[in-house]
């Protein structure tokens, strides 16, 4: 189950979460989700859950491109965060639901792809709690189902990544801060962008959850990937 702090600090950030994502990205995480949502409808099945989907913006994406008869669920722990997501354009396209990552409410073999953006840090109290969590995804998947993700990552080239992490050190808090008015919440985040997995380290945790096909994609010169897998 996720923290209450956890869940009070999403809470207090809500209001101004998407604009100060956009600032500190310079605008890539939006083209980065349109991206990802590409590659995710590319695939069979009309049953779509993007998991912790926050103020709904991979969501968004989705619906945009989804079949007439697919239908799209948005879940997250977060009220204020749903509460966010149901005010978008698309919202009546998408069904919202209060759930926690780590224990769905769903039956085994629900859905034919499960997403995520910008989230699965915040599942990463461990490595094996990750898995654990990665696990429920894949059993709440069919049988060839897939997951796609896009989470920031660590590039490769130690110059690069002390240069990423200068740069996160030095924007997310300030930038945070002084939209939000709240530092606390991006003070967490700041931490977890710059203590979390390289896409390949990632990869391998996806495939000790059980997942197979697990392929990615760097982008901007891996301070972000995109990864794939099936059930």
């Amino acid at each position: 189950m996720v923290s209450k702090s956890l869940r009070n600090m999403f809470s207090e950030v809500s209001p101004t979460y998407e604009r100060v994502n956009h600032a500190m990205t310079l605008g890539l995480d939006i083209r980065w989700r349109r991206m990802t949502a590409k590659e995710a409808a590319a695939g069979s099945g009309n049953r779509w859950i993007d998991v912790c989907s926050g103020t709904g913006d991979l969501a968004a994406c989705l619906s945009h491109l989804a079949g007439e008869h697919t239908t799209i669920l948005a879940a997250d722990f977060c009220m204020d965060m749903l509460g966010k997501a149901t005010l978008r354009p698309e919202a009546d396209q998408i069904a919202f639901v209060l759930a926690d990552a780590n224990s769905t409410p769903f039956p085994d073999a629900t859905f034919d792809l499960v997403t995520t953006s910008f989230a699965t840090r915040n599942l990463n109290v461990s490595r094996d709690k990750l898995t654990q969590c990665f696990r429920e995804f894949n059993r709440i998947l069919r049988a060839g189902g897939r997951f796609v993700s896009v989470e920031t990552s660590q590039p490769s080239s130690k110059l690069v990544r002390k240069l990423f992490h200068l740069y996160v050190k030095l924007t997310v808090i300030p930038l945070g801060y002084a939209i939000s008015g709240t530092r606390d919440g991006y003070s967490y985040l700041s931490n977890t962008i710059r203590r979390f997995y390289d896409a390949a380290e990632l990869a391998d945790i996806l495939r000790e959850a059980g997942f197979a096909s697990v392929s990615y994609r760097h982008l901007m010169l891996g301070a972000a990937a995109i990864h794939k897998a099936v059930k």
